[in-house]
């Protein structure tokens, strides 16, 4: 019976590796409290979302993105940074609308919500990209890994590994034929699940921790083939156009990589980093 022995410790590595995915890529959730009264204070410690809500709600975009940062102090959150970019959106400030959708579908890839407002804010900046095509199954593997965030099949990952261990149990321990087949067929689907969960989770936990994208914040920006103001100008980017920082190594100036493959540095000011 050594292959029981190997099935339970794989069994054990799997299940390891699950609470790891989801304990390492939790979020800090920003605390919650009361507004007193009417005025604002700079501290995030005594201001609520509700707060920030009432601000959007009565159309003072202005205050309610200023609330919307302060509330981000306490740590990230998918909905402070989708109504921040809403706030933005509505103020007319598109780069810092696109900016903010993006970090919310950072947190929250599977939300449909932030997709389509983070279409409609591009639809408003000047520089329109044109999506490079891709093979179809690595479209409908990124499809699938963005169906959830890193938490969420962290989650996937530990409730599979407990219908593995039933099933397994019902595997080796019943008499009956069927129940035998049925465990067997289903730890091995329950395997397969938990190893893909784990590795979703790892690549949104990646992408969470090594943020390489940006958003041009400037108006207009020229792209230019050395580090240095005196560089040949290449192209012009506008505000709202995400760019790859290819290299940041240095401070005032970081090289950028377009979906096209044009490459140029501009200036660390220009762009702030998703």
């Amino acid at each position: 019976m050594n292959w029981i022995k190997y099935i339970a410790l794989l069994g054990v590595f799997i299940f390891s590796s699950a609470i790891y995915a989801q304990n390492d890529s939790l979020v800090e959730e920003p605390a919650v409290v009361m507004l007193a009264d009417t005025l604002y204070i700079p501290s995030s410690s005594v201001i609520s979302k509700q707060s920030a809500d009432s601000a959007y709600i009565n159309n003072d975009f202005v205050g309610a993105a200023e609330l919307y940062e302060l509330l981000l102090m306490d740590g990230e959150s998918s909905d402070v940074y989708y109504n921040l970019g809403n706030s933005y959106y509505k103020s007319n400030e598109i780069a810092r609308a696109i900016l903010n959708y993006e970090r919310a579908l950072l947190l929250d890839p599977g939300n449909a919500d932030i997709r389509f407002n983070l279409e409609m804010a591009r639809a408003k900046a000047i520089d329109k990209v044109e999506e490079t095509p891709e093979i179809f199954f690595v479209s409908w593997t990124k499809s699938l890994i963005n169906m959830q965030s890193a938490d969420n099949w962290g989650v996937c990952a530990i409730v599979f590994f407990i219908i593995l261990i039933v099933a397994a149990y019902f595997f080796i321990f019943s008499k009956n034929v069927m129940i035998k087949k049925i465990g067997f067929f289903s730890g091995l689907l329950c395997i397969c699940i938990v190893v893909l969960a784990n590795v979703f989770a790892a690549q949104q936990k990646r992408s969470l921790v090594d943020r390489s994208s940006a958003i041009i914040m400037q108006p207009s920006v020229t792209v230019r083939s050395t580090p240095s103001e005196s560089g040949t100008g290449l192209f012009v980017l506008h505000e709202g156009r995400k760019v790859d920082v290819k290299d940041n190594s240095m401070i005032g100036w970081k090289e950028i990589r377009l979906e096209d493959g044009k490459v140029g540095w501009v200036p660390a000011a220009a762009i702030e980093v998703i």
